[in-house]
């Protein structure tokens, strides 16, 4: 190409990605340009698989409002002595510290068992919220003669 002073390369798509937010979640939306046209393809997060946004769509970013942070309601129970204590099903933390004797626990109805003198145990999850964790299973916590512990437990409310 004497005497020209640039050069012209063939046409290639054009390839644009951003990632907004739906009534289900994330998924990635690429806009392509071919012969002039744009045309715009949906998929999940790993770029490949086919998406239909459910609801509303909008972008992902620090213009939303932040989800609210939720409540915690926290309880502390001590036994000692034979006794029960229950933790219902949906608990965030549930924590046992045994000062003497040997209670058991039973977790989601299993087979109880023995817990020895200064021993600690937790259970806990740590992303509440509306899509949050909580832990699936009642605890029972069985104290007998000569028993001393307490239960500590959060969840939200």
């Amino acid at each position: 190409m004497s005497g020209t002073s640039g050069s012209v390369a063939a046409a290639t798509p054009d390839d644009e990605y951003e990632i907004l937010c739906d009534d289900a979640g994330s998924f990635l939306r690429r806009y392509s340009t071919e012969d002039g046209a744009t045309v715009v393809t949906d998929t999940t997060l790993d770029g490949a698989t086919p998406y239909v946004p459910t609801g509303t769509v909008v972008r992902c970013d620090a213009e939303q409002a932040p989800a609210p942070n939720p409540q915690i309601d926290s309880t502390i129970q001590r036994q000692t002595g034979a006794g029960n204590i229950t933790i219902p099903a949906g608990a965030r933390s549930v924590t046992l510290v045994v000062y003497a004797g040997s209670p058991t626990v039973a977790i989601g109805g299993g087979t109880a068992v023995t817990v020895a003198a200064g021993t600690s145990l937790t259970w806990g999850v740590d992303r509440g919220g509306d899509a949050g964790e909580s832990l699936q299973d009642a605890f029972v916590f069985t104290g007998v003669a000569g028993s001393d512990f307490l239960v500590t437990s959060t969840r939200e409310i």
